[in-house]
């Protein structure tokens, strides 16, 4: 059995393992197409036809790479992945998509669209070969046709006025760069720090020493998530922006998240504080809930039962494992 293996890094790759990997984007991309037409169909027949079409040319666009990599490189093509490479954003099945939203359909092609494009335009700076660095170029041409599409669909069928691309984008920026990091922050540090603190709490039942054992534990945690977002993906093909800002934001939410329930042990009161400091996880779980409802799409119940079962287990095992 294969012990896990490290994301290579795009710079990593050579032409060959970029041309592949491009290949298996574009099969990957238009059978995605595919489902997404087969789910609106049935209602939104017109819709449905675009990403037929869609579909259709990403077909056109593996056939021309395939094409190329076989003059260059022969027959056999090595499996890359997406999931294989820093940078790429992962995208879900056309099937979690549920109830049917065609807004949310288009923001997911304009997502797919908008990392392929700067992944050609990336692959393409590199490469040396004339053949390829043209083919590169002229596919992120048409990915980006593809972006620019799937944000005027989104615009009409989300507001009645018409907004410009330019708001849309800023928007998508923002919950990429800011509401994402800071999300996943806040939730590490208002949940992994849950049981370290309850578990000195109940095993000391000192204040001061649980107090230091929540801050110790949140500054390590903010500093942990901090970098691990910052080294995990450096923006150019995700579009997520400056790894530095969003590893600040990770860091400062994760740290906020364990700080807010740990401050209540500066009461003198052991009881007092301790119930404190669960009404604060409380809150903070339903404010996570709030901004998956709010920025992420999901369902406000389904985020407060997701995040409250998950926050209840770890604060539960602190306090068992204090109390033994």
């Amino acid at each position: 059995m294969f012990g896990s293996c490290e994301l290579r890094a795009f710079e990593s790759l050579s032409e060959k393992e970029v041309l592949a990997l491009a290949i298996g984007a574009e099969e990957e991309d238009g059978r995605i197409y595919r489902d997404i037409a087969e789910q609106l169909r049935g209602e939104f027949a017109a819709t449905a036809a675009i990403f037929d079409q869609m579909a259709a040319e990403e077909d056109g666009h593996r056939r021309a790479l395939l094409d190329l990599f076989q003059k260059k490189f022969g027959a056999h093509i090595p499996l890359v992945r997406r999931a294989d490479v820093k940078g790429f954003r992962k995208i879900d099945p056309v099937w979690l998509v549920q109830p049917l939203n065609v807004q949310k359909l288009w923001r997911l092609a304009e997502d797919m669209e908008g990392q392929a494009s700067r992944f050609y335009l990336l692959a393409a700076q590199r490469s040396q070969d004339v053949a390829v660095r043209k083919l590169l170029g002229d596919l992120a041409a048409a990915e980006q046709k593809h972006e620019h599409k799937a944000v005027s669909l989104q615009n009409t069928a989300l507001t009645e006025d018409a907004r410009g691309v330019e708001k849309a984008e800023a928007h998508k920026q923002f919950v990429l760069q800011i509401v994402q990091p800071g999300l996943a922050g806040l939730m590490d540090g208002s949940v992994s720090t849950l049981a370290p603190l309850f578990a000195a709490a109940f095993a000391t039942q000192n204040n001061h020493e649980t107090l230091m054992v929540g801050l110790a534990a949140s500054v390590g945690a903010g500093i942990s998530m901090g970098l691990t977002e910052a080294f995990s993906d450096d923006g150019k093909i995700s579009g997520r922006g400056s790894p530095w800002v969003r590893g600040t934001v990770c860091g400062f939410m994760t740290m906020i998240g364990g700080i807010g329930h740990a401050l209540p042990y500066l009461l003198s009161d052991f009881h007092a504080a301790t119930a404190l400091a669960v009404l604060v996880v409380l809150v903070e779980l339903v404010a996570i809930a709030w901004i998956r409802w709010k920025y992420m799409e999901s369902r406000f119940w389904v985020a407060v039962i997701q995040v409250f079962i998950g926050g209840l287990l770890v604060l539960g095992a602190g306090v068992l494992l204090g109390a033994a």
